[in-house]
């Protein structure tokens, strides 16, 4: 059984609470342990590193550290991308500055050693070996649903740092997820496009602007739905929608699932175990053209 390290942060159980839900279920299911980290801490997105640099990368690597302590353990996966650029920064800053992790170490109560590395959440389920497996699970293919990839801009971005697990301007990992699931996933392109992120709070025009450009965009394709891996991207996509099409006087009515919901929903698991009823945006002609409503 493959077993990784799992950093939930701050919104898998709380704003997120269905990518929460939806990932326990499937890894269940396909058979993956994720052990949550021990006394994990905020990993400083996306502020910290706005205010003091060793501070951004002490508070990440803490987690790391405390990830190394859990037995048989050597990757450990971060659902949301703003978490996940933030470790993949950790590991890119010390492979470039030798005296760096001194730096680093003498701020935690135990060393970060580099033992546990991040791995990308998407390539948890994207790998060749869990895509078959996938596949063979599926008992309700998705069969005429059109899904629009949306992977942001920080699970592939910047290269350099997420050591190019997949194509930065097209990346095709979900899209392959998808494929297997009996969907068609869409070529659109605003794969990478941001969404605005945390500047829903202090730039709200502007992240509106942005998320009416990804739905103007998904909804001109075709798509039926924009698949998600990042909290943060869902929340505005979906949670915003309203204001969204209130602004521009549009109507998308775009539901805005994680893929982790449309694979369990592919394998037949329950659509309330998977938290479908926590979106915005009501899912239902979704469920109903897949047959689960």
């Amino acid at each position: 059984m493959p077993k990784y390290a799992l950093y939930p942060g701050c919104s898998l159980e709380s704003s997120g609470i269905e990518y929460g839900m939806s990932t326990h279920a499937v890894a269940h299911a396909l058979g993956i342990e994720f052990v949550e980290v021990p006394e994990w801490n905020c990993c400083g997105a996306s502020a910290a590193h706005m205010t003091d640099h060793l501070l951004s990368l002490a508070l990440p690597a803490r987690v790391l550290a405390k990830a190394e302590t859990i037995p048989g353990v050597t990757e450990m996966v971060a659902p949301c991308a703003a978490c996940h650029i933030r470790f993949a920064a950790v590991e890119y800053e010390v492979g470039k500055h030798n005296d760096l992790l001194g730096e680093i170490n003498s701020l935690l109560e135990a060393p970060y050693t580099g033992k546990v590395k991040i791995r990308p959440f998407l390539d948890i389920f994207s790998n060749p070996e869990t895509l078959a497996q996938i596949k063979e699970k599926v008992t309700r293919p998705l069969n005429g649903l059109k899904v629009a990839c949306y992977y942001g801009c920080l699970f592939v971005k910047p290269p350099k740092v997420v050591d190019f697990f997949d194509d930065p301007e097209n990346p095709m990992s979900m899209d392959n997820i998808i494929s297997a699931l009996g969907a068609e996933p869409l070529p659109w392109p605003y794969k990478t496009e941001c969404c605005g992120a945390s500047s829903a709070l202090t730039q709200e025009d502007v992240c509106t602007k942005l998320c009416n450009d990804i739905l103007k965009v998904a909804k001109d394709s075709g798509a039926d739905c924009i698949a998600t891996a990042c909290p943060m991207c869902q929340q505005n996509l979906d949670m915003r929608q309203g204001t969204v099409e209130k602004q521009y006087g549009l109507q998308y009515r775009m539901p805005i699932p994680f893929f982790t919901q449309l694979i369990g929903l592919a394998m037949g698991l329950d659509s309330k175990a998977l938290g479908f009823k926590k979106l915005f945006v009501d899912p239902v002609k979704v469920l109903r053209k897949v047959g689960a409503a």
